[in-house]
This record gives C-alpha cells, structure tokens and sequence, in this order.
C-alpha cells in the first residue's frame, strides 16, 4: 500500500526500533511508497511512512533493495554531500563516505554484509540516518 510522506520532525526524530518478521508488511509499503515516488526519490526509511522500525528501501542500480535492521560496520573516504529529503523541504549539506560496509538482515533475516560505494553508498547512509533519527 503506499503511505503518506511523514513530515513531522519530532516523529522523525527519533531513534527506531529494530524491525522483526511481523514488519514485512511496512517493507512491503515502503517499497510501494519508495516505487510511486521515484521521479524523486532515491530512497526511503520505514519512519518516512509512519513506521518508527530500522527498514530501508533504495535503488540499487536500477534494482529496488529492502535492508532490515542496517547498520555500517565499516567506512572510508569522508567527503560533504548535499540531499534533499522527501520528509524535509530544501537541500542541505550532510557529511558522507565514499565507501561503507553494511551489515543487515534480509527479507528472511539472515545475515548479510556487502560493501557499496559512491551514489548507493551516500543513499544508504541517508537512510541509515533516518533509522538512527538523524535529520539532515
């Protein structure tokens, strides 16, 4: 189902909780939400729809990918980026990595970590955010 943007600054504020298997149907519609605005949108954060639990949705090159409870393990090459938000209006400066590795649970939450960089990377980090109630 897609759900309406969230763009209460308190809600987003804060820090969400650790998804679990009885959260597959908020993947499902962040996914949906995530599809319906892709004009303009890279990526989304379950807290974008109302749902305060650790679930991101990006496009990885082209493929949508969900990541249940993601967090970084590792990260190198700072740099300073500018990001809109879907939940924010205008564009603001956030400090980035050019490279991360993410540990994160699937859809059948087994274990999984993969290194992304460049754009993938900055869009996960942008979500990740999200989930730890960092506003940009």
């Amino acid at each position: 189902m897609i759900r309406e943007i969230c763009k209460d600054k308190m809600f987003l504020a804060m820090k969400a909780e650790r998804a679990t298997e009885q959260d597959l149907q908020t993947a499902r519609d962040l996914l949906e939400t995530l599809e319906h605005h892709r004009d303009g949108c890279v990526g989304m954060a379950a807290n974008m729809i109302g749902v305060c639990k650790r679930i991101i949705a990006f496009d990885n090159g082209g493929e949508y990918m969900v990541m249940f409870n993601p967090e970084i393990v590792k990260k190198s090459g700072p740099y300073q980026a500018e990001e809109g938000c879907l939940s924010l209006e205008g564009v603001r400066s956030a400090g980035r990595w050019k490279t991360i590795k993410v540990r994160w649970q699937n859809e059948k939450f087994q274990e999984r970590q993969k290194t992304f960089s460049g754009w993938t990377a900055q869009i996960i980090q942008h979500e990740i955010d999200h989930c730890d109630g960092i506003l940009i």
